[in-house]
């Protein structure tokens, strides 16, 4: 059985100071969500499109990210825009073409289609 301790009243000085900090703390876990849901459908794009195992998407991901010096998160607005119909940067159509080829795809196959054509 779960027990919960009963919380004390700030004092009033403290108040003002809690009530900003788990302001601030909600504005996090608010981007954090959005970014993930970014992520999530980055991912989703990738596995659609090459076909690769799921757990290939995020490393795919980060692995461009790292080579290209973009954030994971803008890196997977471009991805979803590609997916779309936009032109991915060149440099990175190149990088997630190579990241791809070294991550298995649920076909077992190692051909895909390329993100730069």
């Amino acid at each position: 059985m779960m027990t919960f301790r009963a919380q004390r009243p700030l004092p009033d000085t403290g108040r003002e100071d809690a009530v900003a900090r788990l302001e601030g703390e909600v504005v996090q876990l608010r981007r954090a969500v959005d970014s993930h849901a970014t992520v999530d459908q980055a991912i989703g794009v990738l596995i659609a499109v090459y076909r690769i195992v799921p757990e290939g998407g995020f490393e795919v991901l980060r692995e461009v990210s790292q080579h290209t010096n973009i954030k994971v998160r803008a890196l997977a607005e471009m991805v979803i825009g590609w997916g779309m119909g936009a032109a991915l940067p060149p440099s990175v159509a190149g990088e997630l073409d190579e990241a791809v080829e070294r991550h298995p795809r649920a076909d077992g196959h190692r051909e895909s289609p390329q993100a730069g054509g």
